[in-house]
């Protein structure tokens, strides 16, 4: 319950900032104060999901696109203290680059319905990025507007 509130929540303030349709995804339901719209659409993909992926697919489609982030997390760090450090230090490059190939071990090794199912949906995602932006000529802003 608490992801599914959690995942509505992170819909919700896509909405608003109008990365996702506003009408739909960032509106708010007057009397409970909750993002309704999100709370069922996140709810009917869970129930989709329930008859056709087992929980062991499940975690390793969560975890295809987590291992992705955490090498970018590993990869900036690696930019930040070592490429663009005025000091070149050898303790600042093996933690981001032991914890980059990790993962990426890691994300290889995960099964091959993950890897389909996870490729897809990143594919979806850059797809509706590129048709969001005009082709990447307009800025993607997932920044809450002020009230």
């Amino acid at each position: 319950m608490g992801a599914q509130l959690g995942a509505a929540r992170l819909l919700y303030g896509m909405g608003r900032s109008n990365a996702l349709p506003k009408s739909f995804f960032g509106a708010v339901d007057e009397k409970h104060h909750v993002p309704r719209n999100n709370v069922f659409f996140v709810g009917g993909i869970v129930l989709i999901g329930s008859f056709f992926l087992s929980y062991g697919l499940g975690a390793e489609m969560l975890n295809f696109g987590a291992l992705i982030a955490f090498m970018g997390v590993n990869a900036a760090a690696f930019m930040r203290y070592f490429v663009r450090a005025k000091e070149k230090k050898l303790w600042n490059i093996i933690p981001p680059l032991a914890g980059f190939f990790i993962c990426l071990g890691l994300w290889l090794n995960l099964s091959r319905p993950a890897m389909i199912v996870g490729s897809i949906w990143m594919a979806v995602g850059i797809a509706f990025g590129v048709w969001k932006t005009r082709g990447f000529r307009e800025p993607l802003s997932f920044e809450v507007p002020a009230e």
